[in-house]
């Protein structure tokens, strides 16, 4: 069930960072004298037909995670970097725009905003975990991916605090309701040249975070299809690059599917009740782990285990229950047809647990 969420939270944020890929790309031809239809920039919902430079993005995300692993870590790294030249340029820039009076009051709508807000921003942070699902191509795993978890998520929190404190500085919150808010801020101050450039940057930087999220949904596709919990065919590799093929397909497909007709909007809601409802699941079966398999060879351990365990399953909670309730219950439905399938099919066929493996 763990595999199912994580299904659903790597394909919908891909597909939610497509979206907002989508507005950048816009946003940067619009700077160039180029005007899309806008039928053709929206979802659905908001009067297009279907976003088109979200389908566009998913099929460069395709063609690089066709061409093997370690062209998807170079292609990663490269479009990394201009994220975060992206993210520093703007930092740079907008400090000497702020405007302190934006900032009051603070927390215009309470705690109960901050909660909600947490909730519906909280995908964001959720691709620091791919990085385990890529754990068997990782050269000394014990050291590197404590590591990468450990340090990649204290930066990348730091780096949003320092964004978000800035963007509502240059701009009132309630004028943020853009696709590209970076650029739109630095426009609003007469930055043309800056907004420019962080387009371009963050036109690369979001595929880097699209290619991250579909290339972890195509490995826990590829591994519990490997386990037996989905049908074997599934997890077949191209002999040459590695890749598994089908999974890829079948997640590429998805993402265009929800990317080019819904909205950034509903996409994050169900991204994150996806992932928080992962993280607590895991974080139970590593408090149960514990107690029932205290032997079992452990790579690595998380330390207070009972204040961390109780604070990470409390804290997913909060926020699943700070989402809208139709989200909830959509998220319900999807969890019904993975219970469907397993008893169905991965059950029988799982390969954990058989009478040869116990053997």
């Amino acid at each position: 069930m763990i595999g199912w969420d994580l299904l659903l939270e790597f394909t919908v944020i891909a597909s939610t960072v497509a979206v907002g890929w989508s507005g950048y790309v816009d946003s940067f031809l619009q700077s160039v004298g180029i005007h899309l239809p806008e039928v053709l920039t929206k979802d659905i919902a908001h009067g297009g037909i279907v976003n088109l430079p979200a389908v566009i993005g998913w099929l460069i995300v395709a063609w690089i995670a066709f061409s093997g692993i370690k062209n998807v870590g170079r292609s990663n790294t490269l479009f990394t970097i201009a994220k975060v030249a992206a993210i520093i340029l703007f930092l740079v820039i907008g400090t000497f725009h702020v405007n302190p009076v934006n900032w009051s009051p603070f927390t215009p709508f309470g705690w109960s905003g901050v909660m909600a807000g947490a909730a519906l921003v909280f995908f964001a942070f959720t691709g620091f975990d791919g990085v385990t699902t890529v754990l068997e191509e990782v050269k000394n795993p014990q050291k590197t991916i404590p590591k990468a978890l450990i340090g990649g998520l204290s930066v990348l929190t730091l780096i949003y605090a320092l964004v978000a404190a800035i963007l509502t500085g240059i701009v009132p919150f309630p004028d943020l309701d853009v696709p590209n808010p970076t650029v739109f801020a630095l426009q609003s101050v007469g930055i043309q040249w800056g907004g420019a450039i962080v387009a371009v940057a963050v036109i690369f930087g979001l595929l880097a975070t699209m290619i991250a999220n579909t290339t972890s949904a195509t490995r826990v596709l590829f591994a519990m299809s490997r386990d037996g919990l989905l049908p074997e065919r599934i997890a077949q590799t191209n002999k040459k690059t590695g890749v598994p093929v089908l999974s890829t397909i079948i997640i590429v497909l998805t993402g265009i599917l929800l990317s080019g007709f819904l909205s950034i909007g509903e996409l994050a809601e169900f991204a994150n009740i996806g992932g928080l409802t992962a993280f607590a699941l895991t974080t139970i079966s590593v408090i149960v782990l514990r107690y029932t398999r205290p032997d079992q060879p452990r790579a690595f351990k998380v330390p207070a285990i009972w204040m961390v365990g109780i604070v990470g399953v409390g804290g997913s909670l909060a926020l699943i229950f700070s989402l809208p309730l139709f989200t909830i219950l959509r998220f319900f439905i999807w969890l019904l047809i993975g219970l469907v399938i397993y008893i169905l099919y991965g059950y029988k066929h799982a390969k954990i647990g058989s009478t040869h493996e116990k053997q």
